[in-house]
């Protein structure tokens, strides 16, 4: 699983979740469109496999990153 975020910043506070997909071409699609044009933004692409940490948060790595 796939997800796309945009921000602001490196920060992890500025991150803003725009959508999930499973095919990573849908993903970059998804993107690379919502930072079209906007400076300052960037994308943040992160791949889930489903296993959680002791907090029970998702274990994401990023794949993509990408400035606007």
């Amino acid at each position: 699983m796939f997800q796309v975020y945009t921000a602001n910043d490196k920060s992890e506070l500025s991150k803003n979740l725009i959508g999930e997909f499973k095919d990573y071409d849908e993903a970059m699609d998804c993107a690379e469109k919502a930072v079209e044009g906007k400076t300052g933004l960037r994308y943040v692409v992160e791949e889930t496999n489903g296993c959680v940490n002791s907090y029970g948060e998702l274990i994401a790595s990023v794949v993509a990153e990408g400035e606007g």
